[in-house]
């Protein structure tokens, strides 16, 4: 996927609309327990930058789920609309939330010692440990 691509994409009722630049057709899961607390299971995304736009901003609520990050939805039906780490400007947007598939390809999955062990995802993908995605950002 060109990364100049804008997709556009949605919450269930609608309230919230948006437009993105997804930096690749790259999908990357989170097995951390925030994510899987705050939507059931793995937080399937894309990473976006900056490159997002919403429309309905007044229906969207921010939870701050910890120092460097917090977490976005839709205040009428719940749709979880974004992971935003605050000091970088970069944006996760759940793939599920985008109105076309556009050949996504799971590459990566974070926080693999968090992964329980009811379920495996069967893709060859690069698996990272929760300290080695924090050393990622720590070494920038």
């Amino acid at each position: 996927m060109d990364p100049k691509t804008k997709l556009n994409g949605s919450c269930l009722c609608g309230s919230v609309r948006f437009s993105a630049q997804p930096k690749s057709n790259n999908v990357d899961a989170c097995h951390c327990v925030m994510c899987r607390k705050w939507g059931g299971g793995p937080f399937f995304s894309a990473g976006c930058g900056d490159a997002v736009n919403f429309e309905g901003v007044e229906n969207i609520t921010v939870f701050n789920s910890s120092k460097w990050a917090e977490r976005g939805f839709c205040q009428k039906c719940g749709t979880h609309l974004f992971y935003r780490l605050k000091h970088e400007e970069h944006y996760a947007i759940p793939i599920g939330l985008f109105d076309s598939s556009n050949n996504w390809v799971l590459t990566e999955q974070i926080f693999i010692e968090q992964k329980p062990a009811f379920y495996s995802l069967g893709d060859d993908t690069k698996k990272l440990t929760g300290a080695e995605v924090f050393d990622q950002y720590t070494k920038k």
